[in-house]
């Protein structure tokens, strides 16, 4: 028999103010909030589990689909709490099977994320930021500047709302994350280790799965590494010396080169794990084979991988990718002298899949 207090309809607990993001939080802090919402109603102690369930095991986007709960009940919880579902303004699918989405979110910026497969693995790239404020000179995203934060939410409902697009797609999970969309993930640090937290401990990724990219930001590579868990660090890199990375990356003026890599060093020795250096290769720029013996000097000792890029045009920048006897050379010569590296295959270009390059076509349509 269904008891007075699930089978009558729930107050609102929360008149006046806006709903509580369940992904907002720790994922411990999400069952402590359910919890003293179902004692507050009289429900029994096990409908906490079975909600925490619903939004982690089932990745729920709304209450109407947990459907083992009595309906005043599902009413009440959307009342009292939030699920941050994404809305899809665009997916883009690409002959290689790169998908792209362009998310509009709740006050209609636009954000993306990106699903890579390949015959051994998925990969989700999330982002952390509405645009980006760094402005390296090679990216998309830098073009149109920086809209705001995303919330820690936001990222993990990218997580969400893409794996479950994977599910009903490929009937594969998601199963490689990475912070390599649209923003710098440290200069949103905040929001970041929020999402760390419900994508390891709540939807029960491994850390060793995720990994975070940073164009050098060496409060957040600090902090980081003081974290706990075996998340991947990747730095971008792009070229071997001071001059050239000033003027490509603005952010090696604030935090240069011997600043980055002491702090890497301490990340490497910390968390054991090796660190992945990705270096956009750019016809002329940064591609000569000079160029290559000081980077192999500049990361020899430590337990590196270099992600070598071909450059992914994009409007406004008049460069090419290097030519393919280029990007060979360059990679003989890292490896000729110990360090690990490969070519990384472009994928989803037919799709603009370059990070932000998308929504900056949504944008800029003429461009």
């Amino acid at each position: 028999m269904t008891s007075h207090a699930e089978s009558d309809p729930f107050p609102q607990a929360s008149t006046g103010r806006r709903p509580i993001e369940l992904l907002g939080g720790p994922p411990e802090e999400t069952l402590i909030r359910i919890g003293a919402f179902m004692e507050a109603r009289a429900a029994p102690p096990y409908r906490t589990e079975q909600v925490r369930a619903w939004v982690f095991d089932r990745r729920i986007r709304t209450f109407e689909e947990a459907t083992n709960l009595p309906k005043e009940l599902r009413a009440a919880l959307d009342r009292e709490f939030s699920l941050t579902p994404l809305e899809p303004a665009h997916v883009a699918r690409s002959r290689d099977g790169t998908v792209k989405h362009l998310w509009r979110l709740a006050d209609d910026e636009q954000i993306e994320s990106v699903l890579i497969p390949t015959s051994d693995r998925l990969t989700l790239c999330l982002s952390s930021q509405a645009g980006c404020a760094l402005g390296c000179t090679f990216c998309a995203t830098g073009h149109f500047g920086f809209r705001r934060q995303l919330s820690g939410a936001e990222i993990s409902a990218q997580f969400r709302d893409a794996s479950r697009f994977a599910e009903s797609e490929w009937q594969r999970p998601v199963d490689r994350i990475v912070y390599m969309g649209m923003g710098e993930p440290l200069a949103n640090l905040e929001a970041v280790q929020v999402s760390l937290d419900v994508l390891h401990r709540g939807f029960g990724v491994g850390a060793r799965r995720i990994t975070i990219s940073t164009v050098g930001l060496v409060p957040g590579i600090l902090t980081l590494a003081s974290r706990p868990e075996q998340f991947g660090l990747a730095v971008s890199l792009h070229a071997p010396d001071h001059e050239l990375r000033a003027s490509l990356m603005p952010i090696e003026r604030r935090h240069p080169l011997p600043e980055l890599l002491e702090a890497i060093r301490e990340y490497a020795s910390l968390r054991g794990r090796r660190i992945t250096f990705e270096y956009t290769l750019i016809q002329d720029v940064n591609d000569r084979p000079g160029q290559a013996r000081r980077l192999a000097g500049l990361v020899r000792g430590l337990p590196a991988f270099v992600n070598l890029i071909p450059f992914n045009p994009i409007p406004f920048v008049d460069w090419r990718p290097s030519s393919a006897e280029r990007m060979a050379a360059f990679a003989r010569t890292l490896q000729e002298r110990g360090v690990q590296a490969a070519l990384r295959t472009p994928r989803g270009r037919d799709i603009a899949a370059a990070c932000g390059q998308l929504r900056l076509e949504a944008r800029e349509p003429a461009a």
